[in-house]
């Protein structure tokens, strides 16, 4: 039987039934061996084919599998979908389902005030409710009484719904996600059949376990449709939002970085060797590279991070485009080897996904703090390009952009990302592969000086030719040693090191008029404040500004792609304000920067508890400039344990 208890007072329900809800926020959450990111990938599926714009949150912990029940095993996977933009994946939840008293434990706080929890009540014995560190049953004990609470025992109702099949007990317990996933799917009104073919393909090879799969799903499903309960549990539909005609599909940024180097590459007319090593979050890169080998890609795992680059690099010699990707330790491993390759001048992309550090730090959650690392990391003065994608689709075309910055200035490029855009999904409208201008290699296929070939004669804007081994006739040295001008031979005299240097910054601050210029994502060009933003930041940023915007304050939002060289115009964008505020997910690194190009007075918003900025919290910090009290702005996000629950939360 179900329990539902409900506010009596207090900040208005979360109400399905009223018809007036453009957007939702729903969380599951459950120990990791309950499949929460499998329930929530494929609530994401449906959602897309029901046509609603979306967001979404993966959230995970980094042991491979903690103790079962406990706070440390707590896996969730948080939506936001909507019949209007959706650039977050939100800031509290509607809806939590919470599979165990762990998964209610730490992620109860972030639930709105009046918003609806599902929970299994049958995993709420004894022993889990000491794991959690539970004194009494929350079921029970009125500690919930701000939330409209709906309880009942799933895994009973999973066990007796796949009984037919005759599964072991741990066995038919796997499939409760999907009954729960099954009465999610009732309640926003989504369809079965994607996820019914979905379980017969992916079970293929076991047809009793996919029928199970199907069972538990169609009985969680027909649940919400036939009890009689009142209260809570009630239909939602939600219109799809305006769109224009296309081929649409649900992206992660990693899927979506995997299919810009390869549309990147073919735009060059070159074939890619990717040299990877697994690291989280980058690994996905590498998985989804090698299942395009039709596209002239060639993957290769190696058995380490230096050997990785080390690999690629090779290739960009031979006349492939190498690539390369990991996250923060690893990007440091390969900084001697990134150095080669702004000393050969061999083009070169370099994928990080950048996760919470330092050393190890936090692996599966998320931050921006490899910038100074990006930017500067190298010994030597060995500057480099570096672009950074905004949101999961926006990495699609920065992966283009990074594959033309490297093949036309024959150079190394860095294209950052981090853990939220590498593993979130949004909607992407498939591009018309017409729409992107071709940017062909040329190699030198003859001498191009009067007694042979000059292999580092420079063209107009600091380029040398590449030159592919065993071209006849154009044999030359090439190394990490410094080397004379034009002919590459080796030469320490100081003179040469002295033009050589100024040389190669001269060809990467060149870019910066190759780069499209920076505009402002919302707002008027001249104002109180520009709160400027990098990488994942975008979403909440905008929300905030727009939010800002409709209350009558004179703010605007610029967010930046190209974080070195920056866009040549972008100190008079900043001009243009009197206060400039960079949130970022760092201790303030991108503002450094800014003030050392611009001699710009901007102020931090700094973040590094492991979670993405909320909404909120930027609408708190745009207020501060318009409040008429100095000196309040900026600072540092304080520790939000809605977003980060740690294991000593106390109990609701």
């Amino acid at each position: 039987m179900a329990t539902i208890s409900s506010v009596e007072s207090g900040p208005r329900h979360f109400d399905p039934g009223d018809g007036a809800v453009e957007a939702v926020v729903v969380r599951f959450a459950g120990d990791s061996g309950d499949g929460m990111q499998l329930t929530g990938g494929q609530f994401t599926l449906s959602t897309a084919l029901a046509g609603n714009d979306l967001a979404t949150f993966p959230d995970f912990p980094a042991e491979i599998r903690a103790p079962q029940g406990t706070l440390f095993g707590v896996s969730a996977f948080q939506i936001n979908f909507g019949s209007s933009e959706i650039t977050t994946a939100g800031d509290a939840p509607d809806v939590l389902v919470a599979m165990n008293p762990a998964a209610l434990k730490t992620n109860i706080h972030a639930l709105k005030p009046g918003g609806l929890v599902i929970v299994d009540s049958g995993e709420f014995g004894k022993r889990n409710l000491e794991k959690a560190k539970y004194a009494q049953d929350p079921l029970e004990d009125g500690s919930l009484a701000r939330w409209q609470v709906l309880a009942f025992d799933i895994s009973a109702l999973t066990l007796e719904a796949v009984k037919p099949f005759g599964l072991g007990n741990k066995e038919a317990l796997r499939c409760k996600n999907m009954w729960t996933l099954g009465l999610a799917l009732w309640m926003f009104d989504r369809a079965r059949q994607p996820l019914v073919d979905w379980l017969k393909a992916k079970f293929a090879g076991n047809p009793v376990l996919a029928e199970a799969n199907i069972a538990a799903l169609n009985a969680g499903h027909a649940y919400g449709e036939t009890a009689e309960l009142t209260g809570p549990l009630r239909r939602l539909h939600i219109d799809p939002v305006p769109s224009e005609p296309g081929l649409y599909r649900t992206v992660t940024g990693a899927e979506a970085i995997s299919l810009g180097l390869v549309t990147g590459c073919r735009l060059a007319g070159l074939p890619m060797f990717f040299g990877g090593y697994p690291i989280t979050p980058a690994s996905a890169i590498l998985h989804h590279l090698v299942r395009m080998k039709e596209f002239g890609v060639t993957t290769f795992q190696a058995e380490d991070e230096i050997a990785a680059i080390c690999a690629a690099i090779g290739a960009s010699y031979a006349g492939q485009l190498g690539v390369t990707s990991s996250s923060g330790p690893g990007i440091a491993l390969k900084g001697e080897a990134m150095g080669l390759a702004v000393m050969t001048e061999l083009p070169l992309v370099i994928v990080n996904s950048q996760r919470g550090g330092p050393s190890t730090g936090l692996p599966t959650k998320t931050e921006q703090s490899d910038l100074y690392q990006a930017v500067y990391g190298r010994n030597g003065d060995a500057a480099l390009p570096v672009i950074a994608a905004r949101s999961p689709t926006d990495a699609f075309a920065c992966a283009i952009e990074a594959c033309r910055i490297a093949v036309q200035y024959m150079t190394p490029v860095i294209l950052l990302t981090d853990g939220y855009i590498a593993n979130a999904s949004e909607p992407w409208k498939v591009p018309d592969p017409a729409a992107f201008a071709p940017f062909p290699v040329s190699f030198l296929e003859k001498p191009n000086g009067a007694d042979g070939v000059l292999p580092y004669k420079r063209d107009a804007r600091g380029v040398q030719p590449w030159i592919r081994p065993g071209t006849p006739g154009l044999m030359h040295r090439i190394g990490g040693i410094e080397k004379a001008l034009d002919t590459g031979n080796i030469d320490y005299a100081p003179d040469v090191h002295q033009t050589q240097t100024d040389a190669r910054k001269a060809r990467i601050d060149g870019i910066a008029a190759a780069i499209p210029a920076q505009d402002l994502c919302l707002g008027e060009p001249t104002g109180k404040l520009l709160v400027v933003g990098w990488g994942s930041t975008y979403g909440p940023i905008h929300q905030a500004v727009r939010r800002a915007r409709k209350r009558g304050l004179a703010v605007s939002h610029a967010h930046v792609r190209h974080i070195w060289p920056l866009p040549a115009n972008l100190g008079d964008v900043l001009a243009g304000f009197d206060h400039v505020l960079v949130p970022e997910m760092n201790t303030g690194q991108f503002k450094t920067v800014l003030r050392d190009r611009f001699l710009v007075d901007a102020v931090s918003l700094t973040k590094t508890s492991g979670q993405p900025f909320a909404i909120a919290e930027l609408d708190e910090a745009i207020a501060r400039f318009f409040d008429d009290v100095p000196g309040n702005e900026g600072g540092e996000v304080e520790v939000n344990e809605t977003q980060l629950p740690g294991p000593e939360i106390e109990q609701p």
